[in-house]
């Protein structure tokens, strides 16, 4: 059986999905985006202030699951623009232990949800 996680301390979905689905020892989290969880408006002044923003969002679901950035096995970063590759990859490895980084790809698509620069959704286990 899954178990549904949200937490009002990420933002609520803006569609038909959950923050997190937990399924045996493995969570699944949603892409997030840099919306401020309290406001639900974005934090996009720059790339770095977005990146920080979903990973907030992200370490929030995780801590929800009982879990944090060591649990996550497996990453995909959503970017509008492979230029930004450079600073979110500098303020997503500050959330991550050295030697605990996850697998990940990188991809640069055409338009994300409501024009953010970036999206990062994650898979963690117990």
């Amino acid at each position: 059986m899954k178990k549904i996680i949200n937490t009002n301390n990420s933002p609520a979905p803006i569609g038909p999905y959950n923050q997190a689905v937990l399924k045996n020892n493995m969570l699944f989290i949603s892409g997030q985006i840099a919306l401020d969880p309290i406001s639900m408006t974005l934090n996009n002044g720059s790339i770095i202030d977005e990146t920080h923003q979903v990973m907030k969002n992200l370490k929030n679901i995780l801590i929800e699951a009982k879990m944090d950035f060591k649990n996550v096995v497996k990453s995909s970063i959503f970017l509008s623009d492979m230029s930004y590759f450079n600073d979110v990859n500098e303020v997503y490895g500050s959330y991550l232990e050295t030697g605990m980084e996850p697998a990940r790809e990188t991809i640069a698509v055409k338009t994300l949800p409501i024009n953010v620069n970036v999206e990062i959704s994650m898979i963690a286990v117990t």
